[in-house]
């Protein structure tokens, strides 16, 4: 125990004497955390009434119109299994291995209906029924609040609170214990349950209460560090950045560009709308439809399609396996969730290669543009990554350098001189040396980076891209500045260097997303001395293509003339036109050396419309009927020499 702090004295004693009573028989400890230690303020258990399956409200939300009607998207979408998700489940145990009842503040926001209804304890999920396991469920956000509320009717409630919320965020919600439902219309006025009209479902600051995550056991210090609470009370301050970060989705959208009031011009995501500002402009585009199975429902134009969805590919096919008997799985949703979530990453970044001739051989500079809101990638930072593969091919296509080489067979990156954008977490020297000796040996923990979610008290690394407005100074403020990594104010893009050999031909730049790292996978399987739940997702992670990675964008050239930079990427080489379109649509193609093309048309939801797999190119340009087409939107995916891109296409 040398070296502690001796903010850390009161931590230490009350650990001994747990240890006292400990009947040292098993092949760890606990750090004996107790449910106070993550205490946070807002609705408490039994203080939220009662919830209702999300089937109920199937009844007049779904089975009617697959592309805008709110049940089917959601049901495609991760918050409807967010506790059915074997990878948090995984993680969740080796939380409570490390500090008891710290699962606790994973379930706030994990199944917040479970949660309010008192069965989060134990913090191990157990308790959980199957509507619990619901995950982020209809019934639990349209009875939000705003914590902040001036409203009237709202503070009837929000005075009963004993512990009010201060700020948004960290799984701090406020849900009435009325069975008022809340949404974004006022004027409703033929329904089977109370409505309440609610401007906050369509702020992002109803987003920060599950995406700007602290851990509430560890509170700043003046010098920027984190050290724990006493044990057995609750954070001193409850603000989101007095305690140690875990997540910031919500804070980095706060201090970009977006949060504005013109926002930032998008044709990718937003749907009816020209430009983008909120959370839920990018995550539930705006569609026409009705949100409700009834005649007499109005159609609307800003209609919020429960998209929901960010860039996880791969945890819904664990999901499919794993719950296949479950009757209210929807195989169907699920994967127009996929292609939803696909089509997301696929229109997050830009990619510009270019390359310039030198002495011994080409400098390549790949640049990447982030076209999020946030950071790119986001969210919670284990095993989650995005990084950059070039590959050079000399005449006979043979590879003569390759950065970012992936071995699909093994799931293993080679990370030498590869970049990578991720963030990683770990632990100090103080707290690695107190939990060893509370371990007597048994489990051994390291300083510096980590896995170990619960005990993590510094951020390692994150050179992960900043969002247009992006300064350090209002990153610092709001503990999202990059760290081991530098960008200047004003950036939003990041630029990579390579020096490739003389006999180079042709240049291929790929950028990658993926879900989980091999490395995190094993983690939770070497370190789970509770169940077999890491060994259960090792095995789902080895049979489903070991999170293989999304390919987002790529770009590649020839230097056979290169005595100037080529640039060329997909979106310079294909061109849709008309966008709106009614009667029919153009394609352009700008290669000269392209003779056939495909094209597919999808919905919103990922259901294929049309399939045209071979049409030959005339004079470079592709005329195909639209007017059989309802008016809406639609994604169409364009397949030329082996690369695709999805572009947004809308029918009026």
């Amino acid at each position: 125990m040398k070296g502690l702090d001796l903010k850390l004295t009161g931590f230490v004693i009350l650990a001994f004497l747990f240890l006292s009573f400990v009947v040292r028989d098993e092949p760890f400890y606990y750090i004996p955390t107790t449910i106070d230690d993550f205490h946070l303020p807002g609705s408490q258990p039994f203080q939220s009434g009662t919830f209702v399956s999300s089937r109920q409200c199937d009844n007049c939300h779904g089975e009617y119109d697959f592309e805008t009607e709110p049940a089917f998207t959601w049901r495609g979408s991760m918050m409807a299994h967010s506790m059915r998700d074997p990878l948090f489940e995984a993680s969740m145990v080796i939380a409570n291995q490390d500090a008891q009842f710290s699962g606790d503040l994973c379930l706030r926001c994990h199944s917040p209906g479970g949660w309010l209804e008192g069965r989060s304890t134990p913090t191990d999920g157990s308790a959980l029924t199957a509507i619990d396991r619901e995950g982020v469920q209809c019934h639990v956000c349209h009875k939000m609040m705003d914590p902040l509320s001036n409203d009237l009717n709202d503070l009837a409630y929000i005075n009963t609170l004993t512990d009010k919320p201060q700020v948004h965020g960290n799984g701090m919600f406020v849900i009435d214990e009325q069975d008022v439902r809340r949404g974004p219309y006022n004027d409703i006025t033929q329904v089977n349950h109370d409505v309440q009209y609610s401007a906050f479902h369509t702020k992002s600051e109803m987003c920060a209460t599950c995406h700007d995550v602290s851990n509430p056991v560890y509170s700043k210090q003046p010098d920027g560090t984190y050290l724990p609470n006493d044990l057995g009370t609750s954070a001193t301050s409850f603000d989101t950045y007095d305690m140690f970060p875990v997540e910031r989705t919500y804070s980095e959208w706060k201090m970009s560009a977006y949060n504005s009031p013109q926002g930032i011009p998008s044709d990718a995501f937003g749907g009816n709308l020209e430009n983008v500002i909120s959370c839920q402009d990018c995550h539930m585009k705006e569609v026409n439809g009705k949100g409700v199975n009834k005649n007499y429902a109005p159609v609307r134009l800003d209609l919020g399609q429960h998209d929901l969805t960010g860039g996880n590919t791969f945890i819904p096919l664990l999901i499919k396996e794993k719950y296949s008997n479950d009757s209210y799985i929807d195989p169907d949703a699920i994967d127009a969730g996929i292609l939803r979530a696909r089509y997301m990453l696929q229109n997050a970044a830009t990619l510009n290669l270019n390359a310039y001739a030198e002495e011994n051989g080409f400098e390549v500079k790949v640049k990447i543009i982030n076209e999020t809101g946030h950071k790119l990638p986001s969210g919670y930072p284990e095993g989650r990554r995005m990084w950059i593969n070039l590959v050079a091919y000399d005449i006979d296509d043979n590879i003569v350098y390759e950065s970012g080489a992936y071995n699909h067979s093994t799931g293993v990156l080679d990370m030498n001189n590869t970049k990578i954008y991720e963030a990683k977490l770990g632990m100090s020297p103080e707290i690695a040396a107190f939990a060893n000796d509370i371990n007597n040996g048994y489990y051994i923990y390291n300083a510096g980076e980590s896995f170990h979610f619960a005990l993590n008290n510094m951020v390692v690394k994150d050179n992960r891209i900043p969002p247009r407005g992006f300064t350090n100074a209002n990153f610092e403020a709001v503990q999202a500045a990059p760290v081991a990594y530098s960008y200047e104010d004003g950036a939003y893009f990041d630029t990579t260097e390579y020096i490739v050999p003389k006999n180079t031909y042709r240049i291929v730049a790929k950028l990658y997303y993926q879900t989980v790292s091999k490395e995190y996978i094993e983690f939770l399987r070497d370190y789970n001395y509770t169940n077999t739940l890491g060994e259960q997702l090792y095995n789902l992670w080895d049979s489903h293509g070991k999170s293989s990675p999304e390919l987002m964008r790529e770009a590649e050239f020839t230097t056979s003339t290169l005595n100037m930079t080529l640039n060329k990427t997909l979106d310079n080489e294909i061109m849709v036109f008309p966008n709106p379109a009614s009667e029919a649509i153009n394609i352009k193609i700008i290669p000269n050396d392209v003779t056939k093309v495909s094209v597919d048309f999808y919905s919103l939801t990922g259901k294929k419309i049309r399939s045209m797999n071979t049409i030959n190119i005339t004079g470079q340009n592709v005329k195909i009927p639209v007017n059989n087409l309802r008016p809406g939107m639609y994604i169409i995916k364009i397949k030329l020499k082996g690369s695709y891109i999805s572009k947004l296409l809308i029918i009026n």
